[in-house]
């Protein structure tokens, strides 16, 4: 799925692979993750991180889009496939300069609403989470799942065509969610920080995943 967001951005966007260096390949928790980031020409950052483990029982995808070009929300993927069950998790972040509307990504989450939802818990980012997120977990979803996902995409690109001349506003805004990531944690931060340490944690978060650094 992560491959088809992608050229859906291609299709709209000059994607410009950056070098990961040491991060293009890590292993943590018995998972062995490929690491890519993208500067995508008039939209921002794009990072892709897929991993597989035990055995090859359990896969995930992770895509995130730090828009720094565009007034749209930061842009999180996630989906995991273990045991049988298929969850989608898009989480959607509010580093915004300006107005902005949810009503497309919305319409999707209203039209998909049969699909089974999962708790998401409580974080302390959930303040900066806008409604439009999704969260979605069940077993013989696949299809549905990426229909879902790829309509919320598009919704997503097509929710702002306000260009941003301030970048470092942008960036700013970005940082106060990652630097929270590093600084109180997060479900696959605490992963990294555990196998990794805290500096390669924070050179993967901030440079390659976000591009803030």
């Amino acid at each position: 799925m992560t491959n088809k967001i992608l050229d859906i951005l291609k299709s709209r966007f000059t994607l410009t692979p950056i070098d990961a260096g040491d991060m293009a390949t890590l292993k943590a928790s018995g998972m062995t993750f490929k690491v890519e980031a993208y500067l995508a020409e008039g939209l921002g950052h794009v990072s892709v991180m897929r991993a597989k483990g035990f055995f090859g029982l359990m896969k995930m995808d992770t895509l995130i889009i730090n828009p720094t070009k565009l007034d749209l929300p930061l842009y999180s993927y996630d989906r995991i496939l273990a045991m049988g069950n298929d969850t989608l998790i898009v989480e959607l972040y509010d580093t915004l300069v300006g107005d902005y509307a949810e009503d497309g990504m919305n319409a999707v989450k209203e039209k998909f609403s049969a699909l089974p939802d999962r708790d998401p818990g409580e974080h302390w980012y959930d303040s900066i989470k806008l409604t439009s997120s999704i969260s979605k977990k069940g077993k013989k979803i696949t299809a549905e799942l990426d229909t879902m996902a790829l309509e919320h995409f598009k919704a997503y690109l097509s929710s702002s065509d306000s260009r941003i001349e301030d970048t470092g506003s942008k960036k700013d805004k970005a940082a106060v969610y990652v630097n929270g990531l590093l600084e109180k944690g997060g479900p696959s931060t605490d992963v990294f920080k555990k196998q990794l340490g805290i500096d390669k944690t924070t050179k993967l978060f901030r440079t390659i995943l976000f591009g803030i650094a």
